[in-house]
């Protein structure tokens, strides 16, 4: 009786023993994140309503 449970036991202490972990951890350097963005688009918007008016006042501009 007792031999069976020390059996059981040693093996449940080799299970739980080998069982995988997950470690978190902070990284040793800081994180950069590289910006480099180029916007455009307000630009392009403005010169294309500029451009509608100029057509509306002078039609034959581009002519």
């Amino acid at each position: 009786m007792y031999k069976a449970f020390f059996v059981g036991l040693g093996a449940s202490a080799f299970l739980i023993g080998c069982s995988p972990t997950v470690k978190v951890e902070a990284p040793d350097k800081p994180i950069v994140v590289n910006m480099n963005l180029k916007i455009d688009h307000k630009v392009k918007v403005k010169v294309q309503d500029d451009l509608k008016k100029s057509r509306k006042n002078k039609p034959d501009i581009f002519a």
